[in-house]
């Protein structure tokens, strides 16, 4: 697979020459903060991270790419589970690139590579329950809220809520050719 096609970007697999942006999103306060995560990683540690899961079957990791193939984001398909046909959805926009539907356009086409590529039954994800703009984002693809999960994260000195929201494959396909964006095909 060489990318996965929206109307603006494109999504495509991570490679060891992305480290570099990659280790610049996880170092960055204002978005790990909403990766409940500390904003500080060797990037020697992002290269063992990367070379121990290259080949991991439970994992998917792309980059968001802008229309002039610049790297603008990263999404992520974690904790695949091949038997119960759920995973974790996970996105970061560079703070340069927000503000253009770049986050919006990626879901999409990363729920499509989900239910459709994949075979997933259920895509959830956890968001601070404070990212208001992000649950909008996720709310307009289809997401609903399944709880709040109380004090779940330690962040920053504080503990955060995460609510924990899913869309389910059946749901996304009858839906599916609602929304604006372009249906997203593999490019091979």
């Amino acid at each position: 697979m060489n990318a996965l096609i929206g109307i603006t970007i494109k999504l495509r697999p991570l490679e060891r020459e992305d480290l570099r942006f990659v280790h610049q999103l996880n170092n960055n306060d204002s978005i790990m903060r909403y990766w409940f995560e500390e904003a500080y990683e060797s990037f020697a540690e992002l290269q063992q991270l990367y070379e121990r899961n290259i080949h991991n079957q439970t994992e998917r990791r792309f980059i968001v790419a802008d229309p002039s193939g610049e790297p603008a984001g990263l999404i992520e398909l974690v904790e695949i589970n091949h038997l119960h046909r759920r995973c974790e959805f996970q996105i970061a926009i560079h703070p340069s690139f927000q503000g253009r539907g770049y986050a919006w356009q990626a879901t999409r086409i990363a729920m499509d590579y989900a239910f459709s590529v994949l075979n997933i039954h259920k895509l959830y994800l956890h968001v601070d329950r404070d990212n208001a703009r992000a649950v909008r984002i996720y709310e307009r693809c289809g997401f609903h809220p399944e709880g709040v999960l109380k004090d779940e994260f330690f962040v920053n000195g504080r503990y955060r809520d995460a609510v924990r929201m899913c869309l389910f494959q059946p749901d996304y396909l009858k839906n599916r050719g609602g929304g604006d964006i372009a249906e997203p095909v593999l490019k091979v």
